[in-house]
């Protein structure tokens, strides 16, 4: 059997990462592909003792997600990281390249009208921050994936050429 690709996949507790997940499953992950799921955790300030306390809920959400592909996809392995890093943007970047993805999928979430406008009014550009970063900094293709509505509709796509490309499936 052929090598297929490696796939990166960020997670984390928000219902955007379980919806890229799944759109990633279903859209794009084929059954000779490697799925890695990713986690970036912020570096304890204070020492091992903050970071063993964290450890085990990002264990129990990366084994919850393993699971979740391995319900979806069965023959598809997976492979899980936890990766320290203080910009979450540039940390999800470099574990990209570190592991050869030829994929990179992330969750994006919608900001509310007032986020923005109070973002706009404290003088900051207005942009998705880290996906967007990771989108147009990533070696690879980068996707962001954002579920167009709760009760389905679809999904908005971002890439580095199009923006909020509704893929009704």
């Amino acid at each position: 059997m052929e090598q297929g690709r490696r796939i990166m996949i960020v997670v984390d507790s928000s219902p955007e990462a379980k919806a890229a997940l799944l759109w990633a499953l279903s859209h794009s992950v084929q059954s000779n592909d490697t799925v890695v799921l990713v986690q970036i955790v912020k570096p304890s300030r204070n020492g091992e003792r903050v970071q063993t306390e964290r450890q085990p809920k990002g264990c129990e959400l990366l084994h919850s997600m393993k699971s979740i592909c391995q319900a979806k996809k069965p023959e598809v392995q997976v492979e899980l990281r936890s990766v320290e890093g203080k910009e979450r943007g540039p940390t999800i970047v470099e574990e990209a390249g570190k592991q050869g993805a030829s994929l990179l999928v992330m969750g994006q979430r919608k900001r509310s009208t007032t986020w923005r406008l109070i973002m706009m009014w404290a003088g900051n550009k207005v942009g998705g921050g880290t996906v967007d970063y990771c989108v147009q900094n990533a070696a690879c293709m980068a996707l962001a994936v954002r579920r167009k509505s709760r009760r389905g509709g679809g999904y908005l796509i971002t890439t580095k050429r199009h923006k909020d490309f509704w893929l009704l499936a």
